[in-house]
Parts: structure tokens; sequence; C-alpha cells
């Protein structure tokens, strides 16, 4: 794209016009000619090869080469790596593809080496499903989501429009629910129930997402899981969460919008994280927890105020016992007078 067409692209403001072709993104300090970058603030500007940069609006230093003044460079960035840089979009079907005998819609645009699809599934156009994928039976994928290699999708899974879901994956085992019977052990409890997954997730490579025990398991339009999550029966997570790696979501929570879960964070079976509401990373949420809108963080999670005040009071603990074994060997001393 020339570097014009960029500035249209992004809705940006083009200073010192240039139609240089754009190839790439890249870093500001490692960019070369026929690539473009970003800086977030004026001050962190320094020497660069890149043929132009995206820049915040209050942008005014002078330079040589081309601007575009945006108002989130970052964002903007963003936006254009993904027109420069879109995945390659394969399509055909593989010799070696299972397709079950009693198909009805199997419209995907690609279908990889040793892919194995159940019956009654519906794949819709856009779709590409990398090599060596399980599909189960019943199972339903919407336009344009990309199944990388690996992944297991169990039966009567519903996944939406524009999703990815990255290698090694597994949406739709049965979710960790068993009942005591004395000496005898345990009984596993019912695993029954479904997955849907809306439009515009990505999920993480290996992250496993278990289906409702007699309900369903629910991950809202647009959110984004990292690797590495397990997320158990009857969550509910709503639109537009964040979800960082190695969390673990213990069955029958409700996550709703607009949260940002940190990394390595524990939450104990039904809990409910508000709207907005942010945990940061290692925090433990105990079961039925209700984790309000604002910052949180610690375990037992609690707000970052109260975090930040109770670990200021655990660094003093060394100068206090030390001031107390000081008062103690005065009083001692005088005891001994």
């Amino acid at each position: 794209m020339k570097i014009t067409e960029i500035a249209d692209f992004l809705a940006g403001k083009l200073i010192a016009n240039d139609d240089t072709e754009i190839l790439r993104v890249a870093a500001i300090d490692t960019a070369q000619k026929g690539e473009i970058t970003f800086i977030e603030k004026a001050e962190t500007l320094f020497n660069t090869n890149a043929s132009c940069i995206i820049v915040p609006q209050n942008f005014d230093i002078k330079v040589s080469f081309p601007l575009i003044c945006v108002e989130n460079p970052k964002l903007a960035f963003a936006k254009i790596a993904a027109k420069l840089h879109s995945p390659e979009l394969r399509s055909g079907r593989h010799e070696t593809a299972i397709i079950a005998s009693h198909q009805q819609d199997i419209r995907a645009d690609f279908i990889g080496a040793f892919v194995s699809i159940g019956e009654n599934c519906n794949l819709s156009e856009g779709t590409r499903i990398y090599e060596n994928v399980k599909i189960g039976n019943g199972t339903k994928i919407g336009r344009n989501t990309i199944i990388y290699p690996n992944c297991v999708i169990y039966d009567s899974v519903s996944i939406g429009d524009n999703c990815v879901i990255h290698a090694g994956a597994v949406i739709g085992a049965d979710g960790f629910g068993f009942v005591r019977d004395g000496a005898e052990g345990y009984v596993k409890f019912p695993q029954i129930g479904t997955i849907f997954i809306e439009d515009n997730v990505e999920i993480g490579a290996n992250t496993c997402i278990d289906r409702g025990a007699l309900g369903e398991t629910r991950i809202g339009a647009g959110t984004k899981i990292d690797n590495l999550v397990q997320i158990a029966h009857n969550v509910r997570i709503g639109k537009r969460v964040v979800i960082a790696a190695q969390t673990g979501i213990s069955g029958s929570t409700i996550i709703e919008d607009d949260c940002v879960i940190g990394g390595q964070v524990g939450m104990g079976d039904h809990a409910t994280v508000k709207s907005g509401a942010v945990i940061g990373s290692q925090a433990g949420v105990l079961p039925g927890k209700i984790v309000r809108s604002g910052v949180w963080w610690g375990t037992p999670v609690q707000p970052l105020d109260q975090y930040k005040r109770q670990n200021a009071m655990i660094k003093g603990l060394e100068r206090l016992r030390n001031e107390v074994s000081e008062l103690k060997r005065q009083i001692a001393e005088l005891l001994k007078k």
C-alpha cells in the first residue's frame, strides 16, 4: 500500500505527502525502507530508517519523512499490520481428509491433510481447517473461522464467524465433575451439555474449554483467550473479555463484559466477575466471590489499594520485629537493674 492509501485507510492526517510503497510493519529501531512503524509519545522518537511513522495527533516535531497523525497510534499500527500481513488464504480439500458420509453442509474453503469431520456438521464458507484437526458430530462453524493444526472440537460445539482457534486447543471435552460414593470412590456427574463460542473470538494454543455439564459453556463475542487457559463446564464469559495465559476458571463462574483477567489467575467455582473488572496476575478468587468493577489483586483477591497497603505492612514486619526485639532487650536490662 502507498503511504497516501494508508493514511486514508486509518483516517489519519498525512504530513509530508509521499507515494512510497509500504510493504511491511516493523519496530522503530529495526524498521527499514518500505516499512512503517509507530510511536505513542513524541519523546520516544529517535533515528529510524522507516519510510513512515504513525504518530499521535499532538506531534509537533519537524522531521524530513512522512508522518501519519492519528488519535491512537498503537491501534492504527495494529490495523495496518493486519492489512499488510494478512494470513495466507489456502483453499481446496486434501485427499487424506476424512469426512463422514452423512454431511449436509460443508462449505469450508480449505480442509487440510488428515482432518476428520464427523456427521451432520455445518462448516460455512471462508472457513479454513488445518492439518490433523478432529471435528465431532453435529458441530457448527461459522464464516471465515480458522482452526489451526491439531485442534480437537468435540460433538455438538457451535463456533461463530471470524474466530481463530490456535494449535492444540481442545473445545468441548468433559468437565471435571464427580460425586463421591463413599468407599466406592467417585461417580461421574453427567457432562452432556454444549459450548457456544460467539463471533470474533480468539482462543490460544493448548487452551481447553469444557462443555457444559447439563447446560452450556459460553464465550462471548470479541473475547480473546491466551494460550494454556483452562475454562471449566458451565462457565459464562461475556463480550470483549481478555484472559491471559495459565489462568484457570472453575465451573459455573460468570465473567461479565469488558473484563481483563491477568496471567495465572485462579478462580473458584460459582464466582462472579462484574463488567469492567481488572484482575491482576496470580490473583486468587475464592468460590462464590463477587468481584466488582475496579482493579483487584492478591490472594484472596482484594481491591488494589487494599492489596498495596497490605503489602506495605508485610514489608514492614522485619523492621517491626527488630524494634520489638530491641524493646525486649531494653526491658530486660531495666529488670536487671
